[in-house]
């Protein structure tokens, strides 16, 4: 499984957007300097993530992005899924007609790619973007106290 461009951006995005206050409208500029996201690129990942309900725009002088959900109820999941479509390891998880020899119902590796699966789609969605800029505060104020020593 690979993760496209776009879906590192997505993630980069968020991320910027989490770690600020709760409402804050960040301009796309800012969002693609800091996070080196082309800006043309930045704006379709922002239709993504905008059409799935993660960040709102707002147009004009002052427009920007901010994130429309707080940041404990965005999950890496989401994210994901937002850019890619569902999460599927394998085409035989998804329906019966998957599986070209039809044994899907007693076929070992169906069963444990289930497992894998679904133990991967938890953990993903567990990992939520409040922690995650927790996270980057952390390292960022690390940076700071190293670079003043």
């Amino acid at each position: 499984m690979h993760f496209t461009q776009a879906t590192d951006y997505a993630f980069r995005i968020v991320l910027h957007l989490a770690a600020k206050p709760p409402g804050t409208i960040v301009s796309g500029q800012e969002i693609a300097k800091q996070e080196q996201v082309p800006v043309q690129f930045l704006r379709k990942v922002m239709r993504f993530l905008n059409r799935a309900g993660i960040v709102r725009s707002h147009r004009g002088v002052e427009g920007g992005f901010v994130l429309n959900r707080q940041p404990e109820e965005v999950s890496l999941l989401q994210v994901i899924e937002a850019m890619e479509g569902p999460v599927e390891l394998s085409r035989c998880l998804v329906s019966a007609e998957g599986c070209k020899i039809g044994c899907s119902r007693v076929c070992p590796v169906h069963e444990a790619l289930q497992g894998v699966q679904a133990t991967l789609l938890d953990s993903l969605h567990a990992i939520e973007f409040a922690s995650l800029a927790a996270r980057r505060r952390e390292f960022q104020k690390k940076e700071r106290q190293e670079d003043e020593s």
